[in-house]
């Protein structure tokens, strides 16, 4: 019987499996996070998949027609009683018959991922660029038969000095039924940034009007609702960018596109989509019609834009990795199918800065105002594309780095997203290499009493972007991984924890009665792959910059909020500087994106600040591959690490010696 290759994103997750496998079948065995309760009778619904289609160049799979079985009985019953989304199967009824990529979407996943993008607290200076302005407007008479829009604008421009106001067509049909509703009085949303009419409302409007602010990632979705008047965040939300199921990193996205005609165009389709699903979830956790938002502000990397735009992205997957527009956008929200906002309602998308330097690193700079500080500091954006930005109020300096998905816990043999269940924190005894961890969802260490109970409910079901930096660099301050990143053999270590693993080792970190979790090699090299790049964007701006420090090192990012600084050093991720100089900025380019949207000054001052960026192309970048490989050391190969080394010794161990004679002497 033929096996067949199966891969489930967005974990990651493969395995091969014979000819008739039931999709959820092939889940459970590879430990993927496919949720199901009616015991594989079609009745519950829980396990909802959808496959992919063509060529995924980065998984090495071609996905063709007919991957899985035939629709069956029970989904048409389904379908018929429930609905099912468009491309959607029922996992305990769907069979494996070919080579297949299957996304399990958030509805299907038992424990849901934890988007952590939370609001910023830090204050923001009010100048929205929509207001509500009430007026009263002439009726209409025989003797001077003007057109009601032409009233309406007569009294704003007589009652509220506005002048030459536009409005799209939707909001013009509203606009006699609005005046009549209202005997004359009207309450109008004028975006000033557009000089442009976005809503009416009859009578008088004492609710304040909600704005978006979006920040479109390539692994999450992250927004808050805010309120226009006040800078106040009514819900905040988010969710798996749905476009993982195409490719995991920007790149694979763009060969999906290139390979596959017509597959930017589901890419566009699909995160037009969940932006709007969104849009929904969140005003109905705040308990507010979505109509009452009348404006977006969207931050994002230059793949991203292009496939929101519907822009196909091939060009920026080939030098010279040109943009279709680096500008600003202001566009009508039906234009990017955010159809559940107010008819009128208007998009800002903030500039991209380069090529693979986009609108999400200019939110960034907003936010942190390096431009408007003496020290020198290094802005480290973590995410599956890292941004860097480097300066002060002299001069700015910009590039990105492909780490990929490893930091956000893909590619990792136990990883997963951050959810409840999920190992987040790591220490490993030096001694005795005996670890301790703590899991989302519970505040507890997994040595103290009350751990297990508290944990009862999530289980412990992988280890997330945040666990495994701090398990690879807790296991090389422990002396389990060298230098080079290899890991010890049990007699090397002196521990049972570690376990032969085919020419290699791995850590166990933790056992229970199903599962194993472990730290294998090739988990090691996906960080150092990844934390490599990382390292590398940096020291090439401070090449740049002439600079061999920095004064402040500052982690943005939803995960950069929950990266160790001790451990992100001893990994190498960032370059040496003091412990106490490097901080977190949380979501910054979500706060930026809020600040767009309550401050509309603030965009003028952005689409200045990007053309003063300097930008540097790492991908032909001469130096970038030589900091690449000595960064691949952990910390380093070369760099001393002196503000680090002053806090901690670093066991001088390497595991390969008398390997490497052997292939010499061969």
């Amino acid at each position: 019987m033929t096996d067949h290759h199966v891969i489930f994103m967005p974990s990651g997750k493969r395995g091969r499996f014979a000819s008739g496998t039931p999709v959820l079948t092939a889940a459970r065995q590879l430990g993927v996070d496919l949720d199901s309760v009616c015991g594989g009778r079609g009745i519950c619904s829980k396990c909802q998949v959808q496959p992919g289609e063509g060529s995924f160049p980065k998984l090495g799979v071609t996905v063709s027609p007919g991957a899985l079985s035939e629709f069956n009985a029970v989904e048409r019953r389904y379908d018929e009683k429930r609905g099912l989304k468009p491309g959607r199967r029922l996992g305990c009824q769907a069979t494996v018959q070919g080579d297949v990529v299957i996304d399990v979407p958030p509805e299907s996943q038992v424990h849901r991922q934890i988007v952590r993008k939370a609001a910023s607290d830090k204050a923001i200076v009010m100048d929205p660029a929509t207001r509500l302005h009430f007026v009263t407007v002439e009726e209409p008479d025989m003797d001077a038969p003007s057109g009601d829009l032409e009233r309406l604008r007569d009294a704003l421009n007589s009652q509220w000095g506005l002048n030459g106001l536009e409005i799209a067509l939707p909001l013009l049909r509203q606009v006699q039924p609005v005046l009549r509703s209202g005997n004359w009085q009207v309450t109008v949303a004028v975006n000033h940034d557009e000089n442009r009419i976005t809503a009416l409302f009859p009578g008088l409007r004492e609710t304040p009007l909600l704005g978006l602010a979006i920040d479109l990632g390539s692994t999450t979705i992250a927004a808050h609702l805010c309120d226009l008047s006040t800078g106040e965040v009514r819900a905040s939300g988010g969710m798996m960018n749905p476009q993982i199921r195409f490719g995991e990193d920007l790149m694979s996205r763009v060969s999906y596109s290139m390979m596959n005609p017509g597959g930017d165009l589901e890419m566009t389709a699909a995160v037009r989509q969940a932006l709007d699903a969104l849009t929904v979830e969140l005003a109905t956790e705040a308990g507010v019609p979505s109509g009452d938002i009348v404006e977006a502000v969207i931050v994002c990397n230059p793949v991203m834009h292009h496939l929101l735009l519907g822009v196909d992205p091939m060009e920026l997957g080939q030098s010279p990795f040109a943009l279709a527009t680096s500008d600003a956008l202001r566009l009508a929200a039906t234009d990017i199918g955010l159809t559940s906002t107010a008819d009128g309602a208007r998009v800002y998308i903030l500039p991209c800065i380069a090529g693979h330097v986009g609108a999400d690193a200019a939110a960034v700079a907003l936010a942190e105002a390096p431009d408007q500080a003496d020290p020198l500091t290094l802005i480290v954006d973590v995410g599956t594309n890292a941004e860097i930005i480097l300066g002060n109020r002299e001069r700015l300096l910009a590039c990105s780095s492909p780490t990929g998905p490893a930091f956000e816990g893909a590619q990792i043999s136990a990883g997963q997203r951050a959810a409840p269940g999920a190992i987040e924190r790591v220490q490993i005894d030096p001694v005795t290499k005996e670890p301790r961890f703590r899991v989302i969802g519970s505040e507890l260490w997994s040595d103290e009493d009350g751990f297990d109970e508290a944990t009862k409910a999530s289980g412990i079901t992988g280890i997330c972007g945040s666990g495994i930096i701090e398990a690879v660099a807790e296991m090389r301050m422990a002396g389990i991984v060298d230098a080079k990143g290899l890991i010890g053999s049990p007699a090397q270590v002196g521990s049972s924890r570690l376990e032969l693993d085919g020419r290699t080792h791995s850590y166990l970190l933790w056992e229970g009665d199903d599962r194993r979790i472990q730290v294998t090699q090739n988990d090691i090299r996906a960080i150092q792959l990844a934390k490599s790049a990382l390292y590398a964007g940096a020291r090439l701006l401070m090449d740049e910059a002439g600079v061999d420090t920095v004064d402040k090192i500052t982690l943005a990012g939803a995960f950069g909020a929950h990266i160790s600084p001790k451990h992100a050093m001893v990994l190498g991720m960032i370059p040496d500087a003091d412990l106490t100089a490097v901080t977190s900025a949380g979501n910054a380019a979500g706060h930026g994106a809020r600040i767009a949207l309550c401050n509309r000054a603030a965009r003028a001052h952005i689409e200045g600040l990007v053309r003063r960026i300097e930008k540097i192309e790492t991908a032909v970048a001469p130096r970038f591959q030589e900091h690449f490989v000595a960064a691949n050391a952990i910390p380093h190969a070369t760099a001393p690490f002196p503000h680090l080394m002053a806090e901690l010794t670093l066991p001088d161990v390497s595991w390969n010696t008398a390997s490497e004679g052997r292939r010499r002497r061969r």
